[in-house]
């Protein structure tokens, strides 16, 4: 499997946040390092074609973060995900797709991937996402959560209410208490008391964490 992987010899200077690039598509892998080389906090150690490559490119790099095509031949992405998080917890994982999936994208965050989001929107998305990955947040883009497959709604025996469940979903996409309180026309110190009552009810503190209990819920299907 050694062939799969690709040394990347000539980097430009030192960088913080090393990356292991795969996707088996070469044309693609060229325009996602023009990306990362662009933002300029990223050096990327090495480029595999598959699976097999990926996993090979991190046990022998240890990067910080490996970026991962969805489908890629050699195995399962979600298996991989699933690896790598028991064989090397340094690494977070990025991965890309090109087809929305919510249940694909319940199923990596579980697995425990730290990102997903789609290749159209790399250009804006991926630096961001490499860099959150890398302070040990998770990301989850709006565009890679709008598909046409929805989870199953809330349960009625749900404990959150209505407008818990509304601003859950907005903290699981991302937006700030100043923001969800602009959005719904309440006070920020009102998202406050909801946000204390949604982890109190629900038992979750982190932000990833919401965000998986909002995919299970259906909330970011809409």
């Amino acid at each position: 499997a050694s062939d799969s992987v690709e040394q990347i010899d000539s980097f430009r200077g030192e960088f913080p946040i090393r990356v292991v690039l795969a996707d088996d598509h070469a044309g693609m892998r060229r325009s996602l390092r023009c990306v990362l080389d662009g933002c300029g906090t990223v050096e990327v150690v090495a480029e595999a074609h598959d699976i097999p490559g990926a996993l090979l490119g991190v046990r022998l790099h240890k990067p910080d973060v490996l970026v991962l095509d969805a489908h890629m031949p050699g195995g399962s992405c979600i298996e991989a995900v699933r690896e790598l998080t028991d064989k090397a917890p340094g690494t977070r994982i990025v991965l890309l797709t090109m087809d929305a999936s919510q249940v694909l994208a319940q199923q990596v965050l579980s697995a425990g991937a730290s990102a997903y989001l789609l290749k159209e929107f790399a250009d804006d998305e991926l630096p961001g996402a490499v860099r959150a990955a890398w302070r040990g947040e998770d990301y989850l883009s709006p565009h890679a959560v709008t598909g046409p497959l929805p989870l199953q709604h809330a349960h009625r025996d749900d404990p959150l209410t209505a407008r818990e469940m509304e601003i859950l979903r907005r903290i699981a996409l991302g937006h700030t208490s100043a923001e969800i309180a602009a959005q719904l026309y309440i006070s920020p110190r009102t998202v406050e008391t909801h946000r204390a009552r949604i982890h109190s009810k629900v038992g979750l503190g982190t932000r990833a964490e919401l965000v998986r209990y909002a995919l299970g819920r259906g909330l970011l299907s809409v």
